[in-house]
């Protein structure tokens, strides 16, 4: 089978860095995760996870909701319908490229004219 090298075309670039990847997979799991269980989650800085979520939120995948919580302010995050689609389309791409990259499957020999069964048949039973 060739090799389809139009399937790495079609990987979305929004999803596909490495932190965002890793948000979208968490978020794809849970209903909603709070700013502070995504850091705890991700290992990532204030900066760093705030400027993914900036990076989803304007594409349209994540949803932002804010509140208070005993008086201390707190940020909710859930995938928005378009963020599902384009997370299950990337994982289906993703899907098509390890297709892509296994070998061929070998055919399938007979047991009997396989070599390493001849052997043990040859074998005398103790």
């Amino acid at each position: 089978m060739m090799f389809n090298v139009d399937a790495f075309e079609k990987l979305d670039r929004v999803i596909h860095e490495k932190g965002r990847l890793a948000i979208m997979s968490l978020l794809a799991a849970n209903d909603s995760l709070s700013f502070k269980e995504l850091k705890e989650h991700l290992r990532m800085t204030d900066g760093n996870l705030s400027v993914h979520m900036r990076t989803l939120e304007e594409a349209g995948y994540v949803a932002v909701a804010k509140s208070f919580v005993n008086r201390k302010p707190r940020t909710d995050y859930s995938l928005t319908p378009p963020g599902k689609d384009a997370f299950q389309g990337y994982i289906r791409i993703l899907e098509e490229i390890v297709r892509q990259s296994q070998p061929a499957a070998e055919p399938q020999r007979s047991p009997a004219r396989d070599p390493v069964v001849l052997a043990r048949k040859i074998v005398p039973a103790k």
